[in-house]
């Protein structure tokens, strides 16, 4: 019996552990970690064909307390200032456990979200774009927040918008692609 209640509890602090262990994730079925932007999610203007089109999104093990969602698109090695946004929005609704493919192009984003401008000077998806040479990293982060609302419009700057998403994580998960043209 003492065995039997041994074995127990080791599957129950297993399965525990496991599920503490996968945590908040973030995937797509055509964004690889690790791997090359698809052109599909490439910007068409910086001299390579591209679609321009935002990736689907998908998260899992969206930490208790969570009330509403954001995702960025971040390159950290665009010369522009220590890096270059591509993508923000945010007040995506708790019940949302993703976003499909080009709703950073208008089609399908949660009722509520709210896009920013990004440093192409517009709100959207902005996809990769980088100059020639070295590849660049295309950090795409969704965030759990402990707001519903950050307070802010479609007009507020990337820098009073990512403040904002800081101050209210409760935690985030990446996705990190690579381009280079």
């Amino acid at each position: 019996m003492k065995m039997a209640l041994s074995f127990a509890a080791l599957a129950v602090a297993s399965l525990l552990s496991a599920s503490h262990a996968a945590g908040f994730a973030l995937s797509s079925p055509t964004v690889t970690d690790g791997a090359t932007l698809p052109d599909i999610h490439v910007h068409g203007r910086c001299g390579h064909p591209g679609g321009n089109l935002s990736p689907e999104l998908s998260w899992s093990g969206v930490p208790a307390g969570t009330q509403s969602f954001a995702v960025t698109l971040y390159d950290p090695d665009a010369p522009h200032e220590g890096g270059w946004w591509h993508w923000l929005v945010f007040d995506i609704p708790a019940s949302a456990g993703g976003l499909p493919q080009g709703a950073g192009n208008g089609a399908g984003l949660p009722v509520g979200a709210i896009e920013s401008p990004t440093d192409f000077g517009t709100p959207g998806y902005g996809g990769a774009c980088p100059p020639p040479g070295n590849a660049h990293h295309y950090v795409f982060t969704v965030y759990a927040l402990r707001v519903a609302k950050l307070g802010l419009d479609a007009s507020a700057d990337h820098d009073t918008v990512n403040a904002a998403i800081v101050r209210n994580t409760l935690d985030k998960a990446t996705l990190t692609a690579t381009y280079e043209r």
